[in-house]
């Protein structure tokens, strides 16, 4: 089986939609969408998700499945110095140092500030979204592992957000989500794609091939939108910091 994740075109959060390049963006994205072979499409609820998908399945006169748990991962946390609210992909490199737990997969949800939020609950919900997707086209969640019980190459798509794929990475390759979103980034209108791989019979893992590729927008020189990422250079403050 081949996943799919697609981030949304550039984003207008002000209108929840796209901005003017991120309209370019996801027409270059239906450009190379139309020629894959996909079995369904799972969408997010939100206007930006909702707006990409629009202009693939429009191509290829499809639908898709809209899933609430495919929202984007918004569920903050308060910071244990200040009190100030956070999403757990955005800490200062100087607060993961002090908790280094938050790396680690199996005690990231102890750490303090963590389970006293509504994360863990947050992250239970889109872990059950993506294992009953997963179990409803063969794949059954056993431990560290999916029970192959129907393998198959069908391929599904998400169009969803940024901060939710990791959360869904982070479950499929039993990695601590703060991990993947403080070092991983995917630009708008990419595509990260993941396989199964069925080593020993009736087993099945996940392995991701590629993330956030942005070939698609390159081939036609347009480049990748900004959106996701921090100042490169502290002393740049036309980025965000």
């Amino acid at each position: 089986m081949r996943l799919m994740f697609i981030r949304h075109g550039d984003p207008d959060y002000e209108k929840d939609s796209v901005t003017e390049k991120g309209e370019r963006e996801i027409e270059l994205l239906a450009d190379r969408m139309q020629r894959e072979e996909v079995s369904a499409f799972y969408l997010s609820p939100k206007g930006r998700a909702q707006r990409t998908a629009a202009a693939t399945l429009a191509r290829i006169r499809r639908g898709g499945v809209t899933c609430g748990w495919l929202e984007e991962f918004v569920t903050p946390v308060r910071l244990p110095d200040t009190g100030e609210e956070h999403l757990i992909w955005d800490f200062m490199p100087s607060l993961t140092d002090r908790y280094p737990d938050l790396y680690v997969a199996g005690r990231w949800q102890e750490v303090p500030f963590i389970a006293e939020s509504g994360v863990p609950a947050a992250y239970a919900r889109v872990c059950e979204g993506i294992d009953g997707v997963l179990a409803a086209h063969g794949y059954r969640r056993k431990g560290m592992y999916y029970e192959a019980a129907a393998a198959n190459r069908e391929t599904l798509v998400f169009f969803c957000h940024f901060g939710v794929t990791g959360i869904i990475l982070s479950h499929l390759f039993h990695l601590s989500p703060v991990a993947l979103l403080q070092h991983f980034c995917a630009a708008p209108a990419s595509v990260t794609t993941v396989y199964t791989e069925e080593r020993e019979q009736g087993i099945a893992s996940f392995r991701c091939a590629s993330y956030g590729d942005v070939s698609h927008l390159y081939i036609a020189s347009e480049p990748p939108a900004f959106s996701g990422r921090f100042c490169e250079t502290y002393d740049d403050l036309t980025e965000r910091h």
